[in-house]
């Protein structure tokens, strides 16, 4: 179950479902997970300032169990996502951040259990 969290400086208006349903079949096939199991967030409209600027940019956080902790994996993961966000959202490159973070089993919680127990 993958956790997907898009925060920028954009506004609300540039994220329509549409939106959301294709960042979240990107990154579940960039990830090698089905789409649904995966967990999208998007926060627009935020105060945002990243490499000396507060021009349009995208901070994007990717967490999951067993697909993004290592180099490797997530230089394959960024291959995928960044043409995404550079296309369907008009930023270059240097605009776009991707952080990714190794989840364990026990650290997500679901059904009223943690996945370690699922």
């Amino acid at each position: 179950m993958p956790f997907v969290d898009l925060e920028t400086n954009l506004p609300a208006s540039r994220f329509s479902e549409d939106f959301l349903k294709k960042l979240a079949s990107t990154t579940a096939a960039a990830l090698g997970k089905p789409v649904d199991r995966m967990v999208v967030l998007v926060k627009p409209d935020l105060p945002l300032f990243i490499f000396g600027s507060s021009a349009p940019c995208v901070v994007l956080s990717v967490a999951g169990i067993g697909v993004t902790d290592t180099a490797e994996k997530n230089r394959d993961n960024s291959a995928t996502i960044f043409p995404f966000l550079t296309k369907e959202l008009g930023l270059s490159e240097d605009r776009i951040v991707i952080r990714f973070s190794p989840l364990e089993p026990w650290q997500v919680g679901k059904n009223g259990t943690v996945v370690t127990f699922l």
